[in-house]
């Protein structure tokens, strides 16, 4: 249930503030009436609704919000009416924060408020994009395509998620593996020949690799704890320097210096950006508005800039194209079929065909670099394997020839 923050006066007209749990700000009003208690300003609490327990923001996933608003666009369709749609789906859903959450906008809903602004107030569950395709939706008339369409879309980007994801998993499995089985052979195996070189170190005859090893495994072997420490303080500190607008740009700036990575980063987040600009322009969104929430979605702040920039082209009443170009971030096929879906008006019919070509490339492209990358690991995991064993068996070898 959620909270509401409100202002009162009391019989003496003191103010009296407070919060409350309630189902909705009707409720909140025969609340304080009971407690002799005049609201002057009901609103919904930061923390209700979208909270956990401890106090992290909710979220549901993707999926899941790609079958809730399909459910709701083919309930409307069926000619369910909305607030008995609504009571179906928060009675049936699988996630109990989306069936808490779709319950609460049920009663704003019941209460006048559109369903739009009603799934405004929860940001971690619903999208910019979504809450503006359903308030263009409400307002012309075709709310149940609108919702089809957030449908396909999340199902899309979900889709686009996954399949990242799982390109990327054995990659980092193998390096996650490779860096356990060598850091155990040098806090565990490695130390076990320091005695046994012992006459070889006596005689100034030990290989300056292999004492450099055994050097690096003692102080692993003693020290271990304290790297992990210190491993961990640094890990935290750049977190939060990275949770600021500086250390984001920074790191976006770093991720599209990488080698072939950056550009496949790069170019998903153009085909996301043409994408939510395409889906919001064919549902009735304005474009400045698209503009805005499609920046967002980008998910890179150098990006987000460049779209910036070309938004206050279009306020000057020039074209999208032309900063898009200057930019040096999407590619010139990309920047050319815009400018041609501008000149021909169609621009919310060329923003989703370059999306689903510019996708199709990139994952040629990350599945090639996949390919090659888990060799190149394993390569790399073999040889420093074998330079530890190398080091090891050089003054073995020569200790059996010096006896």
């Amino acid at each position: 249930m959620p909270t509401f923050a409100y202002t009162a006066r009391d019989m003496s007209g003191k103010i009296v503030t407070g919060s409350i749990e309630a189902a909705n700000e009707r409720e909140v009003a025969a609340i304080l009436s009971e407690k002799s208690l005049f609201p002057s300003k009901v609103a919904a609490s930061s923390s209700s609704g979208t909270r956990s327990l401890f106090g992290g923001r909710k979220s549901v996933s993707g999926q899941i919000m790609a079958t809730f608003y399909g459910q709701l666009a083919s309930l409307l369709r069926s000619g369910v009416p909305m607030m008995r749609s609504l009571t179906v789906l928060g009675d049936q859903a699988t996630n109990p924060v989306l069936g808490e959450i779709v319950k609460e906008i049920r009663g704003r809903v019941e209460d006048g408020e559109p369903i739009g602004n009603a799934m405004a107030r929860y940001p971690g569950v619903f999208s910019d994009m979504a809450v503006n395709m359903v308030r263009a939706g409400t307002e012309g008339g075709f709310l149940e395509d609108a919702l089809e369409r957030v449908s396909t879309f999340t199902e899309l980007q979900e889709d686009l998620k996954g399949r990242t994801i799982s390109a990327l998993a054995y990659p980092v499995f193998l390096f996650s593996v490779g860096s356990l089985v060598i850091s155990g052979l040098l806090v565990f195996f490695v130390p076990k020949f320091d005695v046994m070189f012992e006459r070889l170190r006596q005689k100034g005859e030990m290989p300056a690799y292999t004492e450099a090893l055994l050097s690096f495994s003692t102080i692993l072997q003693s020290y271990g704890w304290l790297l992990l420490l210190i491993a961990a303080i640094v890990a935290v500190v750049l977190k939060v320097q990275l949770s600021s607008d500086k250390g984001k740009q920074v790191l976006d700036k770093i991720k599209l210096r990488i080698p072939v990575l950056g550009d496949i980063l790069m170019n998903l987040a153009v085909a996301r950006f043409c994408r939510v600009l395409g889906t919001l322009l064919g549902n009735g969104v304005p474009i400045l508005r698209s503009l805005e929430i499609s920046r967002s979605a980008a998910a890179n702040r150098l990006l987000s800039q460049s779209i910036a920039d070309a938004t206050d082209n279009i306020r000057g009443g020039e074209s999208l194209a032309q900063p898009l170009r200057t930019s040096g971030y999407f590619p010139p096929s990309v920047v050319e079929m815009i400018s041609v879906g501008e000149e021909s008006n169609s621009l919310e019919k060329v923003l989703p065909e370059i999306a689903d070509s510019l996708e199709k490339r990139t994952f040629r492209r990350l599945d090639l670099f996949v390919r090659l990358l888990e060799p190149m690991m394993l390569l790399v995991m073999a040889f420093l394997v074998l330079a530890v064993v190398l080091a090891l068996l050089v003054p073995v070898l020569k200790s059996s020839t010096s006896l």
